[in-house]
């Protein structure tokens, strides 16, 4: 792919590219956005460095990518509500995102994108992995591809029972600076979806599971824990992930719809805070 206005690093082979030229505290003119959407589709998560930019600056680009999603489960800033603050200090010891997933898949309409601004990292440690579902898919068996064509995931918000054995939504974010809350009233965050999930732009397929995911729809618990066991575990093999190392000013934008993504929780003691915005998607198919 040629851009004229960007210019676009793989960083490798399964996922991921840098995207240099631009400036994310100025107005984004339609063309360069153009081919950042582009180099994004392509490479599914794209990452801007030494970047310098404002709330109001953030919220206005994020506004390019789609409607913004309010996390029903954690509270936004005080003056920004857009934004969720992911805060780790010194003395926490839950790390948000610790666990390979795909962002609201809880959802009916599960999020589109979600853009990560770093404002504060540790020395080191505290990357993050990006796995590849279209590689997933695309390694299946023929055999595998067809089963797994008309299988629904069961997924699960609050008293997800794949986290750990937490007790209740206070016993999950024991540890945590950021604190949940109480879901609106009718909010529904139980959802079924497919398991080979086609993406609405690229029209190319992927598995779409991650650790919402309690079972699969009309199957046995064993059947179910031993299916899901084994594509999670086929999910993450070292050739579908890519690995992002955060510094201050670095900007990360993924597609929720092709992508799982995990929080890699390796500096403790040390401090790290993001600014995050996730992008409102539609029903998956």
């Amino acid at each position: 792919m040629v851009y004229k206005h960007i210019e676009v690093k793989p960083i490798a082979g399964a996922c991921g590219a840098e995207v240099f030229g631009v400036d994310l505290a100025k107005p984004i003119k339609r063309a360069v956005f153009g081919e950042i959407y582009k180099a994004w589709l392509k490479h599914q998560v794209v990452f801007f460095r030494d970047q310098k930019i404002t709330p109001e600056q953030q919220i206005k680009f994020a506004k390019k990518w789609g409607g913004i999603h309010i996390h029903p489960f954690v509270k936004g800033m005080a003056k920004y509500p857009e934004i969720l603050e992911v805060k780790k200090t010194e003395k926490d010891t839950y790390t948000f995102g610790n666990r390979w997933h795909t962002d609201q898949m809880f959802s009916p309409t599960p999020a589109k994108a979600t853009m990560l601004y770093a404002k504060e990292t540790p020395s080191f440690g505290g990357d993050t992995q990006f796995a590849n579902m279209y590689l997933a898919y695309e390694a299946l068996s023929p055999g595998m591809k067809k089963m797994f064509k008309s299988i629904k995931t069961f997924n699960v918000g609050d008293g997800n029972k794949r986290r750990s054995t937490y007790s209740s939504r206070n016993d999950r974010y024991k540890g945590a600076s950021a604190q949940p809350k109480k879901p609106p009233k009718g909010l529904k965050t139980n959802s079924e979806h497919p398991l080979v999930r086609t993406h609405p732009e690229t029209k190319k397929k992927g598995l779409y599971i991650g650790v919402h995911t309690q079972n699969l729809v009309g199957f046995e618990r064993e059947e179910s824990e031993f299916l899901i066991n084994m594509i999670r575990e086929h999910c993450t093999k070292p050739e579908f992930i890519t690995r992002f190392g955060w510094k201050k000013g670095s900007m990360a934008i993924w597609d929720n719809r092709c992508l799982q993504h995990y929080a890699i929780s390796d500096y403790p003691g040390q401090r790290r805070r993001m600014h995050r915005i996730t992008i409102k998607g539609d029903k998956p198919f």
